[in-house]
């Protein structure tokens, strides 16, 4: 067994979260597979481009019973209603809920897995079979806290909700796993706005796991923002179920972290379901920036529009899969990729693998990966204006990353996560 299994396993069934009877069993199956499988290796594919050789010799504490500092600066701009999580532990002083809209309940994780009846167990279900899924067993066998977020049928949330995850630094290398459930009933609306954010210098491990339902009808708009301490370890997942006629929408913005690694796995279940999922990953520095896509059409005349936008810069080093899955019987489906990628240094190196399959009839198909570099006439065009080089690479590149942004149809919203991205922009060193 590795040092990074050992120390995350070690506390198993210690805390009363753990040892919640209705999930207990489906806990110790979680760990049994851990144990048994170990961490992928890199001649798995899913894992060939981010190698765990560095993480699997290092060791993590359990995070903090006790509320851990930080600066409340951190929050400027993050509005209510507003849940705010500090290194896995839920922070009652900083949240605020006093905008919440009317059909939109929220309980924390530790309440429903205290419980110990049938909700605890389907919080924590799913069939992890797979080794490459390491991490998503982790976070079944080890989770603790989180936030269950359930919109009543027919809901109409006007303002949006903001889920705060600050990492602040603590006395060693900590770990936590957090476990989120999102469940919107028919017709329901809500925006979801989700931070991930570094409270200063650490090099703490978080394992976010989120479920979703978007149900008939509904609509889930879902921004997610993560810029953690340049040497924190982040590891995500989300799966989303699409129901009939729903539509889901979601942007990732990957900015920070030394290793992050997101999955994202969309399945449109039903008739005319929709996703719309864009992103930008900001590979600067040393980071490592791991996105993998997974979209399953099943039900008929289902869509899916991917835009995704990559830069490397420095020794940084981006990895994008973009898979896209449609069935047999999801006739008259409509699906596009589009990965753009640009190297800003020789010693960046950006790894794209855009897969479609097909196994219907009747549908409209496309995907499409590039890398490159900053458009040489458009430079030209900028530099003959009098804008000096470092400006006019700034305002190409920052053209390129924003372009992901027209996702968000709430000009607020919008315009706050512009201001996120423009300032990780801004952190680049000049070319």
């Amino acid at each position: 067994m590795n040092a990074l299994i050992e120390s995350l396993t070690a506390p198993f069934g210690r805390t009363a979260a753990q040892e919640a009877a209705g999930a207990a069993g489906t806990r110790q199956t979680a760990l049994d597979a851990v144990l048994r499988d170990g961490l992928p290796h890199a001649r798995r594919e899913s894992w060939r481009y981010t190698p765990l050789r560095a993480l699997e010799r290092r060791r993590f504490a359990p995070a903090d019973q006790a509320l851990v500092a930080f600066d409340p600066a951190l929050l400027d701009g993050i509005p209510a209603p507003r849940l705010v999580f500090v290194n896995g532990r839920f922070n009652a002083t900083a949240s605020d809920l006093s905008a919440l809209a009317d059909g939109v309940s929220l309980q924390p994780v530790s309440q429903v897995l205290s419980a110990g009846d049938d909700s605890a167990v389907h919080l924590l279900a799913g069939q992890y079979e797979s080794p490459d899924e390491v991490f998503a067993r982790l976070n079944t066998a080890l989770a603790e806290e989180g936030v269950v977020v359930r919109v009543a049928a027919g809901a109409q949330a006007a303002s949006p909700l903001h889920l705060v995850f600050v990492g602040a630094p603590a006395e060693g290398d900590r770990a936590w796993h957090l476990r989120h459930l999102v469940e919107l009933g028919e017709r329901a609306q809500l925006e979801l706005v989700e931070y991930q954010l570094g409270g200063g210098e650490h090099r703490h491990l978080l394992n976010h796991l989120m479920r979703i339902r978007v149900g008939a009808g509904a609509q889930l708009g879902h921004w997610r923002v993560q810029d953690e301490s340049h040497g924190a370890t982040v590891v995500s997942r989300t799966d989303a179920i699409v129901e009939t006629d729903a539509r889901y929408r979601r942007l990732d913005l990957e900015l920070g972290a030394a290793l992050s690694r997101h999955e994202l796995n969309i399945t449109l279940s039903g008739e005319r379901g929709q996703a719309h999922a864009n992103g930008a990953l900001l590979a600067t520095g040393r980071r490592h920036l791991d996105t993998r896509l997974g979209i399953d059409h099943i039900g008929r005349d289902s869509a899916c529009e991917l835009v995704w936008r990559g830069l490397g810069a420095d020794r940084a080093r981006a990895v994008f899969h973009g898979g896209i899955l449609i069935r047999e019987g999801a006739d008259g489906t409509s699906a596009s990729l589009s990965n753009k990628n640009l190297l800003l240094s020789d010693a960046a190196e950006i790894d794209t693998q855009p897969v479609l399959v097909i196994h219907a009839d009747e549908v409209q198909a496309a995907h499409g990966a590039t890398v490159g570099q900053l458009d040489p006439t458009a430079l030209f065009y900028l530099r003959s204006r009098g804008l000096p080089a470092e400006q006019a690479r700034a305002l190409l590149t920052a053209a390129f990353c924003r372009e992901t942004l027209t996702v968000i149809d709430d000009a607020t919203v919008r315009d706050a996560l512009a201001v996120r991205l423009d300032a990780a922009l801004a952190r680049l060193e000049p070319a």
